[in-house]
């Protein structure tokens, strides 16, 4: 069994929103996520995909994006992101979602000896996108990853990745709650996505800092193909 990741799918089969207003490089760009997944990932595997999977609105809309991803390769475990407006209540979308797929909301999952947590994460302080305003929802997601961590703990977890939405830190790679949290716990890896275009891309979080690996997997930074993690 090996285990991938890419994230920021942003599929709309149901309601077509094309990608590639944000560059010819998004052109057909679920034909291209398919292709690579289905020519890398097998049956036994596991995929982690964290967030921005569908832009529905509702869960109704939401599912021929769903089936999409069902229908790949593999064991595919979710967390929502900033655009998945269609995420109502975490029971109702764990009851509408076909079998392949499994979704994180405060909670963890173990495959083997790992256990993944997962959270939104949000725009931290010292970003340019930062306010005041969003000082709220930022707390409140360091409280869910604090969460999902602890839950993987009482799990007897030894070994712990982690999924977030957004980078656990600015663009000048600064201090956060999320990097305080993630390594009060036995952390080894992060994926995360939401950086799109050269200048997101420019101040993505990779390699190994104060111990943990991170990783961006958002599908444009990585040519719409997974990226293999084991």
């Amino acid at each position: 069994m090996d285990i991938y990741a890419i994230g920021d799918l942003h599929l709309s089969f149901a309601n077509p929103k094309p990608m590639d207003i944000f560059g010819s490089h998004w052109t057909d760009h679920p034909e291209k996520i398919r292709a690579a997944w289905a020519s890398m990932v097998k049956e036994d595997d596991v995929v982690l995909v964290p967030g921005d999977i569908s832009w529905a609105m509702n869960l109704e809309e939401a599912r021929p994006d769903l089936d999409y991803v069902a229908q790949l390769p593999g064991r595919k475990i979710m967390t929502r992101g900033n655009h998945d407006y269609w995420w109502a209540t975490v029971s109702k979308v764990r009851k509408a979602l076909p079998p392949s797929i499994e979704v994180l909301q405060n909670d963890s999952v173990r495959i083997g000896g790992l256990h993944i947590a997962a959270a939104r994460g949000w725009d931290c302080p010292g970003s340019y996108h930062y306010s005041e305003h969003d000082r709220q929802i930022y707390e409140r997601e360091i409280g869910r990853l604090r969460l999902s961590l602890d839950h993987a703990m009482s799990q007897g977890a030894e070994r712990i990745w982690v999924m977030l939405h957004y980078p656990p830190t600015n663009e000048k790679h600064q201090s956060s709650g999320f990097l305080d949290v993630l390594h009060q716990y036995p952390v080894e890896k992060v994926v995360y996505g939401h950086l799109h275009g050269e200048e997101g891309h420019r101040a993505a979080l990779e390699g190994v800092h104060g111990g943990i690996e991170y990783h961006l997997v958002a599908c444009d930074y990585l040519q719409f193909a997974p990226r293999k993690l084991t």
